[in-house]
């Protein structure tokens, strides 16, 4: 890839992170390339495409990300891509690009060299580990944007039996789902035995639409409003919570736990095996296996 050099990788790299660095939340993967794409100016080797398919350019920065994950300036969840503090201070320490870019490489050989050794034949692994990586975290990135498609596609009397059946799957007792058309700020009720004899009870409001925005602290404020003494909060929110309301939540005398569309997958994931048939129609995952480069 002579075509490419140092000077410009660094100095797409840079200009990534100028995007993204204003984004606390992050900024999806495919959207962050777009940006990327209209801020600079293609080369028409950037523009061109691979033989296989896909344009050059997206690969090329996907390429270079790899050690900025590793220099810990990057973290990338869910396809979700956010500059961590030690990126943002980088980006202010290197307003060079070329120089921004050799000191990602420098920090990723030094997280390299800390890795057990694995015999690879000379000149191969770094290839073989990069092009895994990229592959990974291509496919996570649309297996996950078809996950949140499908949750947000549902009705939402049937998002709400979903989180039950999640519940129940997690070894407590729903005892109440709201009917459709029904909206009290309580779309659940689960309790820890079958008679609900023995405390709390669990109340959950459940906002299915993620393209809405995330819940505010008035938002979180108007559900531990119905909370009794007794009772423990629970609020699944696919879009979201700010970080206003993820603060109240944690300060608040009131026992409530925020949900958001991740968390939702992971604990769907991890209690798996003890959904039903119905349940998992409702959101059928299946693992696939693929070559993973060095975490």
């Amino acid at each position: 890839m002579a075509e490419v050099t140092k000077a410009r990788t660094g100095h797409l790299i840079r200009a990534l992170f100028d995007i993204l660095q204003v984004k606390s939340d992050g900024m999806r993967a495919a959207e962050a390339l777009a940006a990327l794409a209209m801020k600079v100016e293609m080369t028409p080797y950037e523009a061109g495409n691979y033989p296989t398919g896909g344009r050059r350019f997206e690969k090329i920065v996907r390429f270079a990300t790899v050690d900025t994950v590793k220099a810990g300036w990057l973290v990338k969840d869910k396809g979700i891509w956010s500059v961590t503090a030690e990126g943002a201070q980088a980006l202010q320490k290197y307003p060079d690009g070329e120089q921004f870019y050799r000191e990602a490489v420098r920090l990723y050989h030094m997280w390299k060299k800390a890795q057990p050794v694995v015999e690879v034949e000379e000149g191969d692994e770094e290839a073989v580990e990069n092009s895994a990586s990229i592959t990974l975290e291509q496919a996570e990135e649309m297996a996950w944007a078809e996950i949140e498609a499908h949750l947000a596609a549902m009705p939402p009397y049937e998002f709400q039996e979903l989180v039950g059946a999640l519940l129940t799957a997690m070894g407590y007792h729903v005892a109440w789902i709201a009917p459709p058309g029904k909206d009290g700020g309580v779309d659940v009720i689960a309790y820890n035995d079958p008679l609900g004899t023995r405390p709390p009870r669990i109340k959950i409001q459940v906002k299915r639409n993620a393209n809405s925005p995330k819940i505010d602290v008035m938002g979180l404020r108007s559900f531990m409003a119905v909370l009794g003494e007794g009772d423990v909060g629970l609020f699944v929110a696919l879009s979201g919570f700010t970080k206003d309301a993820d603060l109240e939540a944690r300060q608040s005398h009131r026992r409530i736990t925020l949900i958001d569309a991740t968390q939702l997958v992971e604990l769907w994931t991890r209690h798996y095996g003890q959904l039903d048939d119905g349940a998992r129609r409702r959101l059928p995952l299946k693992p696939v296996w693929f070559l993973a480069g060095d975490e």
